[in-house]
């Protein structure tokens, strides 16, 4: 399988990210890096 495969893009990660909790401007204790999870998980 080819890593490149499961990376998000920085245009799709700048449509997604102000749609999923856990981000940088986000209050309180969250995920450290909700793009690496949502990589991750993709796999």
């Amino acid at each position: 399988m080819r890593p490149e495969r499961f990376m998000i893009s920085d245009r799709s990660w700048a449509i997604i990210e102000p749609l999923v909790p856990g981000t940088a401007r986000s209050c309180g204790v969250t995920a450290k890096d909700t793009r690496l999870f949502l990589e991750a998980v993709s796999r």
